[in-house]
Order: C-alpha cells, then structure tokens, then sequence
C-alpha cells in the first residue's frame, strides 16, 4: 500500500482499501478524490486545478479513461502485478507507471475525502511539474513501443493518437515560429529590406512551407516513403493546405494591423488561428489519415 505520511491521505480509508483488494486480489484499488463521494479539503482553487489537469493529461495522454484519478499517491495491489515490471518512479507517479506497464489489471477506485496536509510544506513546484511531464513522456513513449500497442490499441484509443499527432504538429509549428518571426522582422523592419509587412509576410510563408513540410513529413505523421514522385505530390497538396491558411492569415494580420493592433501581435494571431485548418487539413487530405485518430 501507498500513501502520504502528512495525513492528506486519512488512515481510516486503509481498512476499506485493505478490504477491497482482499474481495479482488487480482486489481489495483486506488483511493479516489474525483468519483462520486470523494472530494478535496484545503486547497486553494489554484492547485485543485493544477491536479485536475494533470489528471486529465494522463486520462487522455497516457489512455487512462477508464480511471477517474490516475495520480492518486493512495492505492493498494498484490505484489504479485510488479513482479515483472522495472519500477522507476515514486510517490504519485509510482500509480501512473504501474497503471501502463502492468498487463491486465483491473481498477477499482473507492472515494475518500483528501485533506490539505496538517505537517510539512509541499514540494510542488515548477520544477515538480516538469519532472512530472517528462514521467509522462516516458510512459507515454514506453507505451508505444510496447508490445500492447499495435493496430488494434491504436484504433481502441483515436484520441491518444490525434492529441499525439497535433501536439507534434503545433510544435514544429511553435519551433518554427521565433524563425519565421524573425525572417518577418528582417524584411519589414528595414534590419535587411524595407518591404511592406504584406510582403514581408508572404516570403515568410513560403520558406515556412518548405521546412515545415520536411518536419511534419518525418516526425509528425511519421511518414517513411522518400520516393520522388509521393513526395512531390505530398507537398503540393501541403502547399495547397498552406496556401488556404496563407491567405486566411494575410486577411486576419491585414485586418489586425488595419485596426490598430501591433504588426507583432497581429502576426501571432494569425498564425494560431490559420493553424488549426492546416492541421486537420492536412492530416485528412496530404497524409490520407483519419481525423480523429
């Protein structure tokens, strides 16, 4: 059994868990905070919604659905379910690691009220919530390469693999545009070339379509044939996707700058909202994929 030594976690539970993995010892029983009954006491509202959203990145990151409160630090199970697993993590992550890599288990969760602790200070931090996004990138990473996660687990879960596919995709995005901000910057602010930001702007799209197709191509949609002839076709049709969000982004900065906004602005807002008809577009139609999955 796992639980927190402050008394966040009320010892008068133990017996209900200790009792319900005796009735099924073939299960993981978690001591829940969000099922019906079970409840949070003490925590401002900034850090029940720090908890519910990790909560929900590992619900949907990790294909966790079926369990209301995966990073629970208050569970039992037999010892006999870790018997062939590497444990690495520890405290709340210890659930979560458990919950992807054993093969099988069953959940059963039973609510109980959780009390902000009476002793010590917590440790969550800045620092506490990347470690925690990185356990969940190694999971995340170890499921895949599992031998669980075929065909078949890929079609059982779409929104793992779509949340996947976009994440990938806003990022090649993301990284890419500090670069194509400051090409923007070079030509319109007289750094190289005094060019209307118009202009500036259009050659900006066209270099960002390049590289982004050569990124999206390889890591995002994983897409592994080089011939010439698919390649080619690919991009024109990415192209063809960008083109569309190239011109909904010159009318949305147009308009933006024409209202008084700041050009640097103007261009971020653009961007993010052209963004999202690029990716389903081009998850659809250039890389013959279905959209929700």
């Amino acid at each position: 059994m796992v639980m927190d030594a402050d008394f966040s976690h009320p010892p008068e539970t133990v017996p209900r868990l200790m009792n319900e993995l005796l009735n099924e010892s073939d299960c993981v029983v978690v001591a829940s905070r969000y099922i019906s009954g079970g409840s949070i006491v003490g925590w401002p509202y900034k850090r029940v919604m720090i908890s519910s959203v990790a909560a929900k990145i590992a619900q949907h990151g990790l294909g966790l659905s079926y369990v209301k409160d995966p990073i629970s630090g208050f569970f039992a199970f037999p010892r006999h379910i870790i018997d062939n697993i590497r444990i690495e993590s520890s405290g709340y992550k210890l659930l979560l690691e458990i919950l992807v890599k054993a093969e099988g288990i069953r959940v059963k969760e039973i609510p109980y009220t959780f009390q902000d602790r009476k002793y010590g200070k917590s440790k969550l931090d800045f620092g506490v919530k990347i470690e925690y996004l990185k356990s969940v990138w190694y999971l995340y990473r170890y499921g895949r390469k599992s031998k669980d996660v075929t065909k078949d687990r890929e079609e059982k879960h779409p929104s793992i693999l779509f949340l996947s596919k976009a994440a990938r995709f806003y990022t090649v995005g993301a990284s890419g545009l500090l670069l194509n901000y400051v090409i923007s910057l070079m030509f319109s602010k007289a750094f190289v070339f005094n060019f209307w930001y118009i202009y500036a702007s259009t050659i900006r799209i066209i270099l960002s379509i390049t590289s982004n197709f050569l990124l999206n191509k390889i890591w995002t949609f994983e897409d592994r044939n080089f011939s010439a002839a698919d390649t080619l076709k690919k991009f024109g049709l990415f192209s063809a996707v960008s083109a569309v969000g190239a011109v909904v982004q010159l009318m949305l900065l147009y308009f933006f700058v024409q209202s008084g906004f700041e050009y640097p602005l103007s261009l971020i807002i653009a961007v993010a909202v052209a963004s999202v008809s690029n990716f389903i577009l081009n998850k659809k139609w250039t890389f013959h994929e279905k959209i929700w999955g």
